[in-house]
């Protein structure tokens, strides 16, 4: 969307890591910002942070929870006037063997990970879309929704649903001037590790991981992981330039280059069915790609 300063973003999950660290960018760049987060003292701890007098309002929020999320979004307008970017980045790690895995847990992970998206575009997207000044929307997704790791089925699950959410909404939007940005991060320094302290009672009887979440608490977080500083100045750079994906972490490109020539090498090797190429052709007309491959194509003649 190129230029930030004066726009109001809205970021779910934003009082501490990753969030955190894409409301620093935005400050630093002229935005407004909301906060909203379920921790009450990550809110206040946050707003101190940042230090910008009148560019940041705080509000607590259950991403699960539809009606406090309009509640939120009103506060938001009552203070700005409008959203222009919502960046649903709210998330628990969500991680155990499948086989451990029950009802509980996947209820939880796929309800704050995937479903915070979902209540959060449905929430503000319109409102967006009202005020026709355009804006972005950015989806915290991860690096797993590319190359899975073990013991992350639920985790996986829901990121790799939210980037196929972006991708198919990318055409959609863009005919309204909204941009649509899925974020993919690697390892960044957080306390998503800590996510178990968050788990509602409604969903800690019937849950294989409660012993699994309390022991990943007490690891401690890299040093070689990307600061999340760092994180959120790749995600600025990535709204003003309205780039599709968002990816942080070039080591991981080697693994996603087998993961996508396993699949294209899976294709059955036949003769191409012209007039059923055509029709598939016409399905996926918007070119969705197009431009993300361009300006990269671009960018490799000026270099």
């Amino acid at each position: 969307m190129g230029d930030v300063s004066g726009r109001t973003a809205f970021i779910t999950g934003g009082a501490n890591g990753i969030g955190l660290g894409i409301a620093r960018a935005l400050v630093r760049a002229g935005a407004n910002v909301v906060i909203a987060d379920i921790r009450e003292d990550a809110l206040a701890q946050a707003k101190a942070d940042l230090a910008a007098d009148g560019q940041v309002e705080t509000v607590q929020l259950d991403v699960t929870d539809r009606a406090g999320f309009a509640r939120a979004a009103d506060a938001a307008e009552a203070r700005f006037g409008k959203i222009h970017i919502l960046v649903g980045n709210a998330g628990v790690g969500v991680m155990g063997p499948v086989l451990d895995a029950r009802f509980d847990d996947w209820d939880w992970g796929m309800g704050v990970n995937l479903g915070g998206v979902i209540n959060g575009l449905v929430t503000i997207l319109p409102r967006i879309k009202a005020h026709g000044e355009g804006g972005q929307i950015v989806t915290t997704s991860s690096q797993s929704a590319l190359i899975p790791i073990g013991y992350s089925a639920i985790y996986t699950a829901a990121k790799a649903a939210v980037l196929g959410i972006s991708e198919a909404i990318r055409g959609e939007l863009a005919a309204e001037n909204i941009g649509v940005s899925a974020f993919m991060p690697g390892p960044v320094q957080s306390n998503i590790a800590h996510s178990g302290e968050l788990r509602p009672a409604e969903y800690r009887e019937d849950s294989g991981y409660r012993q699994r979440e309390e022991e990943l608490e007490k690891r401690p977080v890299s040093p070689l992981w990307m600061s999340a500083d760092e994180v959120g100045e790749r995600v600025l750079a990535g709204i003003r330039a309205n780039d599709l994906y968002i990816l942080t972490h070039p080591e991981f490109a080697g693994g996603m280059r087998t993961r996508f020539d396993a699949i294209l090498a899976s294709f059955p090797d036949e003769t191409i069915n012209q007039d059923r190429a055509k029709e598939i052709g016409f399905l996926l007309g918007n070119p969705v790609f197009d431009d993300q491959l361009a300006r990269r194509k671009a960018k490799e003649l000026a270099a």
